[in-house]
């Protein structure tokens, strides 16, 4: 974006200013990143450093705590559960950040169901962690065909509404 001189209001740059302007992005347009994960045990951390970095460049900032927390449950399950590598779609458009990760498994989540309220069991919380934090989630199955059926396996996604 090109600001004209004679319209930009004159605001002094000082070093707290030019700091602000940094850690304050603008929420413009719609963007898309995807990472591949290997089938590592860093994957979910990779995962998480990835929505902090396009978090902290895009925004929005106020979603960026249970974003890491949301992508790093879904690394991690697709890591625990699935023997190939997985693969991380950050998406945001008309303020709605979707967080989705495709793997290998056919398995779907099951949905927390009233017996999954303990969250200091050691299995079973990750699904609780997402359905209580997410504004919205879900899964499918991929039925891939030809070319497409060796990357069979489901996506799990989860939104934030900003």
């Amino acid at each position: 974006m090109i600001a004209d001189a004679s319209v930009a209001p004159t605001v002094p740059v000082t070093p707290a200013a030019a700091h602000a302007v940094r850690t304050a992005p603008a929420q413009v347009g719609a963007w898309r990143y995807t990472l591949y994960l290997p089938h590592s045990p860093l994957a979910p951390g990779v995962a998480r450093a990835l929505v902090r970095t396009v978090l902290r460049a895009h925004g929005p900032l106020a979603l960026l705590d249970r974003a890491e927390l949301l992508v790093s449950e879904l690394a991690s399950n697709a890591y625990r559960y699935a023997r190939g590598s997985a693969s991380l779609r950050v998406d945001w458009r008309a303020g709605v950040l979707r967080i989705s990760v495709r793997d290998t498994s056919t398995e779907l989540p099951q949905p927390p169901g009233p017996d999954t309220g303990d969250l200091s069991q050691e299995s079973g919380r990750g699904m609780r962690l997402i359905s209580e934090c997410a504004d919205d989630w879900s899964c499918y199955r991929l039925a891939g065909r030809g070319r497409q059926a060796r990357g069979s396996g489901k996506v799990v996604w989860c939104e934030l509404i900003a």
